[in-house]
């Protein structure tokens, strides 16, 4: 008889990796203040920005007066949405719908084409959360620039907030987009409906169940944070940015500015955290662009 014990192969310890510890390579030049993030970057002579963030979840922006903060000490100019229309700077583009064939396909409610709100930098309409920027105040420094932001005023016309996914999907709630007046941008059925219905129907036990998830965002250690600079003799943008990515904030900015992508560059190094909240255009980069 054959002895297993004697056949059986010793366990496989020739991994590189698996099963052993991996020493981190960038907790020495981290924990010694030698990181490079997008706020240890600056250039000769810069502003500053500083945003004007409303306080209300749904607001219509009825008009803003900035004379007081442009006459402030230091400030360069004050800026709204309708500032950044004049200029031509476009929405970021966002194309949030799958595309590869293994993924269900959304689509709005009426089977046609999911409406998404174009992002604007600084919205000509209304605020559409709390904290959404509204106005960007430049001044020759930050102190100054908090200063102005602070006698930025912003006419508010105050409408219904919604704070709850299910009230927001109930006749008459709060509209955020008029171009969708029940809130509800995609409603996606997929597999066999009446099959699913006949089973459901025959079944001895049916149980339902309502999962209420809490809110869950990522909070990086680094703030908002980013320094542009345009260089006139070439035309040329430099962007530090902390981010998931350079390749995509470039090609999005670009088309924000209206500009050829060879003309931007962005860097990104050190990311004070990400958990996805990275991988996208923060209003504030194209502001400051």
């Amino acid at each position: 008889m054959t002895d297993l014990k004697q056949k059986a192969k010793p366990p496989e310890t020739s991994f590189r990796f698996i099963g052993k510890p991996v020493v981190r390579k960038e907790d020495a030049r981290l924990t010694t203040g030698h990181g490079r993030f997008s706020d240890d970057f600056s250039v000769a002579g810069q502003a500053y920005a500083v945003m004007v963030r409303s306080p209300h979840p749904h607001a219509r922006i009825r008009g803003m007066d900035a004379a007081r903060a442009q006459a402030m000490p230091g400030v360069l100019g004050v800026f709204s949405g309708a500032d950044c229309l004049a200029d031509g700077l476009g929405p970021i583009p966002h194309d949030p719908l799958p595309k590869t064939k293994y993924d269900m396909k959304l689509h709005a409610a009426s089977g046609g084409a999911v409406f998404i709100g174009p992002h604007l930098l600084l919205p000509t309409d209304k605020a559409r959360h709390v904290g959404e920027a509204v106005a960007m105040v430049v001044a020759e420094s930050l102190a100054q620039a908090f200063d102005a932001a602070e006698a930025v005023a912003v006419d508010y016309q105050v409408l219904p907030g919604v704070y709850h996914s299910e009230d927001a999907m109930r006749p008459g709630a709060p509209v955020v987009w008029e171009e969708v007046p029940d809130n509800i941008p995609v409603d996606t059925w997929f597999g066999d409906r009446e099959a699913t219905d006949k089973a459901f129907a025959a079944a001895d036990h049916v149980v339902a169940m309502d999962f209420h998830i809490a809110r869950v965002t990522g909070v990086p250690l680094e703030l908002r944070a980013a320094l542009a600079q345009y260089d006139a003799g070439s035309g040329r943008y430099t962007l530090h940015a902390g981010s998931g990515g350079a390749v995509r904030q470039k090609r999005e900015l670009a088309q924000v500015l209206g500009i050829a992508p060879e003309s931007l560059r962005v860097l990104a190094y050190d990311v004070g955290g990400n958990f996805g909240t990275r991988n996208r255009v923060f209003v504030e980069f194209g502001l400051v662009l």
